[in-house]
């Protein structure tokens, strides 16, 4: 298994693991850097601010991220296998600690060849897909517009001088005049991103940008430099920690309700449908494979929560159901055993890095099409050895804090988004309660 990673400068290759998704490998040969490209068009005259990383030392923190995902169609419309061309892709990401700088984390680590970015900008967001007048940002890579990503590779910006608070929305725009193929993305954001025709990076006005998706797009990070704080927390999982069931566009995930209630810096690192164990073409990396580049390669970040194991035990039940998912796969039987391997295997990355990490409880599972007597049993070890085994440096029991009173096995009718799996808004907001208490 190799890791993935890229340094704080800029640019260097994301690792995926040996056995690869679908023929996608990532080799070690690209871990090599992007070459700048020079651009002849003239500079963008509505652009102000952006500046070249300064020399003298800076504290960055990550204060928003998305885990890249493989180009897959997914349960809702995406252009991640169409890609893009002659386009701008606008994104609205809402950013958990505030700065004097920003810089952003591109990420073409599933791209079969270089990505050519054409130019970037950051601005505070406005509605919809309009900014605030005045707060564009020209963001440039080695002190050019222009970049080209390496095939399986990821970069940072130069840093722009830009001033957010904790909490503020920020728009990053890409253009890319030519044509991308497959992208790399996160297919549930749960948030619009916008997409126009031509050259847009500029426009105070989102006017232009007609279409829309609710996946991100090779963005995979937000970073504020000036950061006050270095105890960030990130949010390690599958699609309860993505936020599947929250409200979309209100930013009601768990991860946003930490953030609101502790004042910390939160990453979520969620993948709906990820796995401890296995690899999935649509579901991302086994945890392992992808803990590297999603939690440990975040700056200040001093905890993570591990909160996953629910599809590798319920995979293989809802395939015996009436109506089994073709994406659920693959979907072998899982023993405790196995899963608290796995877990022991994250423990171990974290604390090599010095982090904290923080178990959590498999939330009541029962009623769902993840449900049946292997499920049962399994969920009731694996908490039991979370809860018991000592192996964490603290435990968040979310199964406890959101069962029903009258049948611990289910959600709590209160707190379940309507598949028995999922919680919904208030749910979501007793994780954060729960976690914040532990933290």
């Amino acid at each position: 298994m190799s890791k993935a990673g890229i340094n704080e400068a800029g640019i260097n290759g994301a690792g995926v693991n040996e056995t690869g998704i679908n023929a996608t490998r990532i080799s070690r040969a690209a871990r090599r850097g992007a070459v700048p490209l020079a651009v002849g068009a003239a500079a963008l005259a509505l652009l102000a601010g952006a500046q070249p990383s300064s020399a003298r030392p800076v504290a960055w923190g990550a204060a928003w991220a998305a885990s890249p995902q493989l180009p897959a169609t997914g349960f809702t419309p995406n252009w991640s296998q169409e890609g893009f061309s002659r386009q701008s892709v606008r994104q609205v990401v809402r950013v958990t600690e505030g700065g004097d700088q920003v810089r952003i984390r591109l990420s073409n680590a599933y791209g079969t060849s270089p990505l050519t970015l054409t130019g970037a900008t950051v601005a505070k967001a406005g509605r919809g897909a309009d900014v605030r007048p005045g707060s564009v940002r020209e963001l440039t890579f080695g002190g050019r517009r222009s970049v080209s990503i390496p095939a399986h590779g990821e970069l940072r910006s130069d840093a722009a001088r830009l001033g957010l608070d904790r909490l503020d929305s920020v728009t990053v725009t890409l253009y890319f005049a030519g044509t991308t193929g497959p992208a790399t993305f996160h297919a549930q954001g749960f948030a619009d991103t916008y997409r126009a025709e031509g050259d847009h990076r500029a426009d105070p006005s989102g006017r232009a940008f007609a279409a829309t998706s609710r996946s991100w797009y090779y963005l995979s990070g937000v970073e504020v430099g000036g950061a006050a704080r270095r105890d960030g927390v990130a949010l390690f999982g599958d699609s309860i920690t993505d936020g599947f069931g929250s409200t979309p566009g209100a930013d009601r995930r768990y991860s946003d309700a930490l953030a609101e209630r502790t004042g910390r810096p939160v990453v979520n690192a969620g993948i709906g449908g990820n796995l401890v164990l296995n690899d999935s073409a649509w579901y991302g990396e086994r945890s392992a494979a992808r803990f590297g580049r999603d939690v440990l390669d975040q700056p200040g970040v001093s905890t993570v929560v591990v909160l996953e194991g629910v599809n590798d035990i319920g995979f293989s039940e809802a395939q015996k159901g009436p109506n089994p998912q073709p994406t659920y796969k693959p979907a072998p039987v899982v023993s405790s055993a196995q899963l608290i391997d796995g877990y022991r295997e994250l423990i171990r990355q974290a604390h090599g890095k010095g982090l904290k990490v923080v178990g959590a409880t498999l939330l009541p599972l029962k009623g769902s099409d993840h449900w049946g007597a292997h499920a049962a049993r399994v969920s009731d070890q694996v908490n039991d050895w979370i809860r018991t085994s000592g192996a964490f440096d603290a435990v968040v029991d979310f199964d406890k804090a959101l069962a029903s009173k009258t049948d611990p096995d289910r959600l709590a009718a209160a707190y379940d988004s309507g598949d028995a799996l999922h919680p919904n808004d208030a749910g979501y907001r007793v994780m954060a309660e729960a976690l914040a208490g532990v933290l």
